[in-house]
């Protein structure tokens, strides 16, 4: 039997080309009875963009300035898409990198909004359309901003020519700023004010007339005002919630008081951490007292510092200072020549020897066990360590960095007594000294091997024939980013590539959202993974709102990617990269595979700044899960297949093995669910149409199994040929036999040797079951049995095609003895 795929698709080849069409796009007509302003009115709106959030510009490689339709927020509806018949593109005409940068925007004559009645009068009229300029940006690529690039839909809540409430009684509702109104005609009305309610386009609204055409009204005017001038100037506005928090002009208590107010009602995890903001305040405030009556801006930055370092969270953080670097580099420029990680059973093992280094001198090899530092056990030594690279929010990156500044001495420090074991040896005392080294500091980074050239995402077939991604980062030039990423899939699912290793063992996070989205790559249909909750002003609560739930949006289904997945993390995995890998998680979809858990950052953060020009940044988003649980923050994401730290392990990586990888790929070779048995097994119908099913993209068990024979060595007496197929869920799939010959004489022959039988699961399928079709292929006559499998239960289904030659026979191509071969096929449904 030949490649299965191959053979019905010749057969059916000549059928593909009849299917062929040609798409195109029509727009939609403009609406009834809409006349020309006249050339009243606004015809080009300019404007401002004032951003002081740091995070503004991080990523953006397509920012763009649009007249947005409004006619989600009207009617509430939050799921609203801007229609792309209406989106009309400004240029953004100076530097998007330099704030404030400068816009314009040419209306149209005769718009394409959806035209809502917002008068409230109790008849039925035609309406306007209301639009607000809005900064958005255009990641996915088209002319236009599609559902992913609008965040999922809805109306722009910053950036906007609109204010918009973040507070929990008003939450998203527009409480000022500019619209652009679009009347048809002359005889609509819109708002004149916000009536006692306080809300726009509600009963209790005043009203006024609207002259036909474009009109700018001011809502920040009581009652609103009408702008009919041609060219007016409307800036979009920076939210009070998304602006920068700037105490530099405070003394240091002061900035003090208002950053631990700041921590106190906004930090988003202080119940659980159990954090006491007001003893954190009596034990800091007198540093903070002591540093502004001296002048002393060293004391300043170090009080701030040791306030940071005191809030177990990795989000939480400040740039460091001048004099803060200075400290960093005197207190870290020794070494011993040696650094040391923790094995699973508790033992310390020096993995770096530095050649001609101190411990290299003294004997140390490597795998030497370290007894002692200083006369001190060294795990008491570790345990009381103080990195640099502090807050932590989890305890396993803490432990990392905490072995590698173990061994940072200042260079005052002559010497470090040292008790170590060479393999296979004694315990032996050395006196290593303190030298001027940074080589076994960088050989123990998080960051090893980062070059700082890397693309964010990259991609290569392994040796194994599995794909590779590497995710560096998803905080890098967005369109690069999703361009590179749907390569990386085409590539993979054009050449049915059986199954993806994700690398993201160190990707410092970035974008949320992005990172959602790149997940939905492997699934099928649209999921909610989390919310996130934020401080209320105004109830002095933190607040949640259901609708700002976090989903992923599955893209065109050419782009979906079904096959097995394994995740790569470690604890250099940070925020984004963490909700992307516990996207992988949902459904089961991904193996996790890893020394240890990601970073356990799991919340979105707020910059500020503080004098002497110190910025730092705070967690303000408490990020759940669909089941509004902390899923992230304190744990991080943790694997399912555990690669242990062992000597051997770690002897393997210092011999240049990447051990990781080898378990993700073992692991995807070895499904998960192999001992599982299927609570039924799957429907098998013959009701269909085969040359429909593949032309609608439909799949042979062969196309997504990870073995592939040759037609030379296909069918031969007394084998089993076997393929592996993983489902992270259950999907249809076709189950087939083929067999063509090149003459018809040969075709009649070969069918008169040929005996058929199924079993599914151990049980006997009937032959009748399939539904056979002969085929003329472009090599000669072909006969098919076919069936679709639908409704696959969880665990590890087997099916068996047993073909059997009565004698031996030929096809035309090539000899087959006589006897009986197995096609089995092992499917294994995670889901």
């Amino acid at each position: 039997m030949k490649q299965l795929s191959a053979i019905v698709i010749a057969a059916i080849g000549l059928g593909l080309a009849a299917c062929g069409t040609t798409t195109g796009v029509t727009a939609s007509p403009a609406p009834d009875g809409t006349e020309s302003a006249g050339g009243t009115g606004p015809t080009i709106v300019t404007g401002n963009v004032t951003y002081t959030n740091p995070f503004f510009v991080e990523g953006v490689a397509q920012p763009v300035i649009i007249l947005e339709d409004q006619g989600g927020f009207v009617v509430r509806d939050r799921k609203f898409l801007i229609p792309v018949e209406s989106q009309v593109i400004g240029q953004i005409t100076s530097d998007f990198f330099t704030s404030p940068f400068t816009y314009s925007i040419t209306l149209p004559e005769t718009p394409r909004g959806t035209l809502r009645d917002v008068d409230h009068d109790g008849s039925d009229d035609k309406g306007v359309m209301v639009f607000a300029v809005a900064y958005w940006t255009n990641t996915w690529g088209d002319p236009f901003l599609e559902r992913r690039d609008q965040g999922g839909g809805g109306w722009s809540t910053a950036y906007a020519s609109t204010n918009v409430s973040d507070n929990r009684d008003s939450y998203l509702e527009v409480t000022g700023g500019k619209y652009l109104v679009y009347a048809p005609d002359g005889d609509q009305q819109f708002p004149s004010g916000f009536g006692d309610d306080k809300k726009l386009f509600t009963d209790d609204d005043p009203l006024m007339a609207l002259a036909a055409g474009w009109s700018t009204i001011d809502l920040d005017a009581d009652p609103f005002t009408v702008d009919r001038s041609a060219s007016p100037t409307i800036d979009l506005i920076e939210p009070e919630s998304t602006a920068l928090d700037d105490y530099s002009s405070l003394g240091y208590a002061a900035a003090f008081d208002k950053l631990l107010e700041k921590f106190k009602n906004e930090y988003a995890f202080t119940e659980l951490k159990k954090i006491d903001w007001d003893a954190k305040g009596k034990e800091f405030r007198p540093r903070f007292e002591e540093a502004e009556a001296k002048g002393d801006a060293s004391l300043y930055a170090l009080a701030l510092r040791d306030f940071i370092w005191s809030i177990p969270d990795s989000h939480v953080g400040i740039a460091q200072t001048a004099d803060l670097n200075a400290q960093f580099t005197a207190e870290t420029a020794g070494g011993l020549g040696f650094a040391m990680r923790e094995t699973d059973d508790g033992k310390f093992i020096a993995n770096f020897i530095l050649t001609d280094g101190p411990a290299d001198k003294a004997g140390m090899k490597w795998g030497a066990e370290i007894i002692s530092l200083d006369g001190k056990p060294t795990d008491e030594v570790v345990s009381a360590t103080v990195p640099w690279s502090s807050p932590f929010s989890a305890p396993a990156p803490k432990r990392l960095q905490q072995l590698r500044y173990a061994l940072r001495f200042k260079t005052t420090k002559l010497a470090v007594e040292t008790v170590f074991k060479n393999p296979g040896g004694e315990e032996q005392s050395a006196s290593l000294l303190v030298v001027e080294e940074r080589a076994s500091f960088s050989a123990s980074s998080f960051s090893a091997g980062i070059t700082g050239t890397e693309l964010p995402v990259e991609f290569k077939i392994l040796p194994s024939g599995l794909g590779y991604i590497k995710i560096s980062s998803f905080f890098d030039n967005d369109v690069l980013t999703i361009q590179v990423w749907e390569r990386a899939l085409k590539l993979f699912i054009d050449n049915d590539i059986k199954g993806i290793v994700l690398d993201l063992r160190q990707n410092s996070g970035g974008s949320g959202w992005l990172a959602d989205q790149m997940a939905a790559y492997f699934f099928d249909k649209e999921t909610i993974v989390g919310n996130k909750a934020y401080f209320d002003d105004s109830t002095g609560e933190f607040y949640m709102d259901p609708g700002d739930e976090s989903r992923m949006i599955p893209p065109q289904e050419s782009l979906r990617y079904f096959g097995p997945v394994a995740v790569m993390v470690g604890p250099a995995c940070v925020s984004a990269c963490e909700f992307f890998s516990y996207d992988m998680t949902v459904d089961d979809r991904a193996i996790i595979v890893g020394h240890y858990p990601t970073d356990g950052a799991g919340g979105s953060v707020e910059q500020f700044v503080m004098p002497e020009g110190i910025s730092g940044q705070l967690t303000i988003g408490r990020a759940v899960d669909a089941n509004g649980d902390i899923h992230i923050e304190g744990k991080g994401v943790a694997p399912t297949v555990k690669v242990p730290v062992t000597f051997d392990t770690l002897k393997a990586e210092f011999d240049g093995k990447d051990v990781v990888l080898e378990a993700a790929e073992k692991a995807l070779a070895e499904p998960r669910i192999v001992d599982i048995v299927p609570e039924h097994p799957p429907t098998l119908s013959k009701d269909f149409d085969l040359v429909e099913a593949l032309q609608a993209n439909g799949k042979i068990l062969e196309d997504l199994a990870k073995e592939k024979y040759e037609d030379s060595e296909a069918s031969q007496a007394g084998r089993t040929y076997t393929y592996t197929i993983s489902l992270p869920q259950s999907r249809d799939l076709i189950w087939l036999y083929a067999w063509c010959t090149k003459t018809d004489d040969q075709f009649k022959d070969n069918w008169g040797k040929i005996t058929l039988a199924f079993t599914l699961n151990g049980e006997k399928v009937a032959v009748d079951q399939f539904k056979t079709q002969d085929l003329k292929g472009t090599d000669g006559p072909c006969r098919v049995y076919y069936a679709k499998l639908s409704d696959w239960a969880k665990g590890r289904n087997v099916l068996e095609t047993i073909v059997t030659f009565s004698d031996a026979l030929n096809d035309g191509s090539f000899d087959y003895p006589a006897g009986a071969h197995t096609f089995e096929y092992r499917v294994y449904v995670q889901k």
